[in-house]
């Protein structure tokens, strides 16, 4: 079993499709990962040898954000758009859609389960 940053690729999968198991790796990284590292996408991860294995782990250590790192990332990015209160950093605050989307009918994703308002009494 091929375990990477923390995680454990499934070991019936291809090399391409296992290496997205991995948070911010996508399939365009994973082919560029396994072309790098001289392994066949059609290789399955069980069949990886132990030099493969590690190369491809040197590959993603030196070369991508993954994993926590990018988590942690992500988050600061976001807290210094709240911090410096941008637009964008605004509707983070309010858990609205930041992207121009209408709010009136949907998003209802983002803004969270619907919350019911009274009729006013005659």
């Amino acid at each position: 079993m091929a375990r990477i940053k923390g995680i454990d690729l499934p070991k019936n999968k291809r090399g391409v499709i296992g290496l997205t198991y991995i948070y911010g790796i996508g399939p365009s990284f994973a082919v560029a990962i396994l072309d790098e590292a001289k392994v066949s996408h059609d290789t399955k991860v069980q069949d990886w040898t132990d030099e493969e294995t590690n190369s491809i782990r040197e590959i993603i250590g030196e070369k991508f954000t993954v994993e926590g790192e990018l988590r942690a990332e992500t988050k600061m990015n976001i807290k210094r758009l709240m911090d410096i209160g941008c637009y964008r950093g605004i509707r983070h605050r309010m858990g609205l859609p930041l992207r121009g989307q209408r709010t009136k009918n949907n998003s209802r994703t983002r803004k969270g389960k619907r919350k019911t308002v009274a009729n006013k009494k005659k």
